[in-house]
């Protein structure tokens, strides 16, 4: 190590370079939740193709004892274990960085960088000297870089090995073999390599009693918890583990203790279709239902989305971005999915849509969303992302409550209807444009049977008079002028010092921006924040766009979604608003943002060019 070489406790980023197949994910995994055991927060992210195996991945870590959550970007150490991606992998690396590689076959000089710590262990060597099985050599070296690991950044060997002791309970030989291999690479690292370095890992007390999990596990038990008993889904990354995580779940908590027949159902259906179709058909008839899904099948569930909307059917669907358009980058993050779910179908359809920041408001909001969705009997989409769904994220601890009620919203029941009480399906009687239902078959003669999505009077009676189609559309537009009173509001921060600039952001955007936030004020800078959780926007969006004098906007996709749907719906002065966007597939840094806004307000400030006589 030099002078220059990069020092810092806690505070670092870490990424390994891997080919996609190679086992190294549980090794990654088994080096974070160690970190984590000794109290310091981290955030990982996994970077993986759509491909088969043999492609490139990477797992990226942030380890932050202020407990910064967000992608920070660039690197301070990195793992190469992929000669593929070699060059690209030791660019990341910041000056001062450290370069950690299996040095068993030599490279030239030419392939390395001299502005960086160079750390050669020769793990392939290691391995073929303490195991023959190829499968196991492979495997092993994973398990070795983790225990160089552990030794470089001064980590406690008894936290890694205990982890391993808990995932291999019961398998004595597979423990003893991975110990084995954790202790050649630490050993290894010890008599060869600079210990510790300048970056380590010291006990902390930053974790608490957060939990570390992701947001499509969050929405699978949100479901369960908001009354979910009947699921179909077309397989499709990043939504399919949300129905996973369902499924497991219910086993667990909606299972028969008594006959052991399950109280669910679940279905995965020929395609994305016919999973709406099922969804709709088992809401009509009283289930909480839902779908999961990703851009894709949001555009083919099109037309179903507007009977669901039309018929006032209440469904939810949670909805994982990722890039598009078309196929576009199915393992990659974005927010590209607010446009086409805000106003899915043809027709004057607008829809409710929710967004979580993390795993704890996949779990809050996802369970809300039901109740939502039968108050307002209206579809709800939740929309997270890849980054959310799919990496594994510390959060806040979930909050059960066994007496939980559901607001199942106006129903009539059988004595309702037996009383004569009066019963018109679209029949507005209190103008906040929702009308009373029946589940079928609460009555033998009274109450609903069937549904259509063509226009009809407040009766239901078939119709294709102009007055019953206005009437109708009315109601609906009232209907989505309450909805802004029950959901979610509006998460506002304001600045240490009174500033006449703001920021508007949602989803997983949120961490990066509480640092970035936080980049700026040390800059002098100070910005109000916003964060919406809902759609239709609450009118305190609309007085916070008022109350500044520019307002950006930070979004992960191109065209600046969010944006459009503030000019559209709040109706706002859009010089005010300036767009940052990011959409790269890569979750959005706090540095990205940090940087956009100071470029922004500089060019605002700067002079006018002078007039160039012709």
């Amino acid at each position: 190590m030099t002078a220059q070489s990069l020092h810092s406790c806690n505070d670092f980023v870490i990424k390994f370079a891997n080919v996609n197949g190679s086992g190294s994910a549980s090794a990654n995994e088994l080096f974070a939740r160690a970190v984590m055991r000794m109290g310091v927060p981290i955030a990982p992210r996994n970077i993986f193709p759509s491909n088969i195996q043999g492609m490139p991945t990477w797992y990226e870590m942030r380890v932050s004892g202020a407990g910064w959550l967000g992608r920070r970007g660039g690197c301070d150490l990195m793992v190469a274990m992929n000669p593929q991606t070699w060059d690209r992998d030791i660019a990341e690396i910041a000056p001062g960085g450290y370069l950690l590689y299996d040095s068993t076959k030599t490279l030239p000089r030419s392939r390395f960088r001299g502005d960086v710590v160079v750390l050669g262990l020769p793990l392939t060597e290691l391995c073929n000297r303490a195991y023959t099985d190829p499968r196991q050599r492979q495997l092993f070296k994973n398990i070795m870089y983790v225990g160089a690991l552990t030794a470089l950044l001064d980590m406690e060997f008894a936290v890694v090995e205990t982890l391993l002791a808990e995932q291999y309970r019961g398998k004595d030989k597979l423990l003893d073999a991975n110990v084995n291999a954790l202790k050649i690479g630490y050993d290894a690292a010890r008599d060869d390599l600079p210990c510790p370095l300048g970056l380590r890992v010291e006990r902390a007390n930053g974790v608490g009693d957060k939990i570390f999990i992701n947001g499509n596990n969050a929405c699978g038990l949100g479901a369960v918890y908001g009354g979910a008993t009947v699921a179909a889904w077309y397989p499709i990354t990043p939504s399919t583990p949300v129905v996973e995580a369902f499924t497991g779940y219910c086993r667990k908590y909606r299972t028969d203790p008594d006959n052991g027949k399950a109280r669910y159902a679940i279905v995965q259906a020929e395609d994305e279709l016919a999973s709406i179709g099922m969804v709709i058909g088992a809401a009509w008839n009283g289930a909480r239902a839902f779908t999961a899904t990703s851009g894709p099948g949001i555009s083919l569930m099109q037309e179903f989305f507007g009977l669901a909307y039309f018929a006032e059917v209440p469904v939810v669907v949670f909805d994982v971005q990722r890039g598009g358009p078309s196929t576009g980058m199915p393992t990659r993050t974005q927010q590209s999915d607010l446009l086409s779910c805000a106003y899915a179908s043809h027709g004057d359809t607008k829809h409710v849509m929710l967004f979580p920041e993390d795993p704890h408001e996949c779990f809050t909001l996802g369970a809300q969303a039901f109740d939502l969705a039968e108050r307002l009997q209206t579809p709800v989409f939740v929309l997270l992302d890849l980054d959310i769904g799919m990496n594994d994220s510390l959060c806040q601890p979930f909050a059960w409550d066994d007496q939980r009620r559901y607001d199942r919203g106006k129903v009539m029941s059988a004595a309702d209807l037996a009383a004569g009480k009066n019963f018109g399906r679209y029949l507005d009687v209190d103008g906040d444009g929702i009308p009373w239902r029946t589940i079928p078959g609460t009555h033998p003669t009274k109450g609903a049977f069937f549904s259509r999505g063509t226009t009809r009077n407040a009766y239901a009676k078939y119709s294709e008079a102009g007055t019953d189609y206005v009437y109708n559309m009315e109601r609906l537009r009232r209907k989505f002028e309450t909805a802004k009173k029950l959901l979610p509001a509006p998460v506002i921060k304001r600045a240490a010092q009174p500033t006449r600039h703001g920021a508007i952001y949602y989803g997983s955007t949120s961490p990066a921006m509480a640092e970035a936030c936080a980049q700026l004020a040390a800059q002098g800078i100070h910005v109000d924040l916003l964060r919406v959780r809902a759609f239709p926007f609450a009118d305190a969006v609309s007085d916070f766009i008022a109350d500044h004098d520019v307002v950006f906007v930070v979004e992960q996709n191109e065209s600046g979604q969010l944006r459009m749907l503030l000019l559209t719906e709040a109706e706002a002065d859009p010089k005010k608003l300036l767009r940052v966007l990011h959409y790269d597939g890569t979750p959005i840094t706090a540095r990205f943002i940090a940087g956009r806004i100071t470029a922004a307000l500089e060019a605002r400030q700067a002079p006018p060019l002078p007039k160039v006589a012709p």
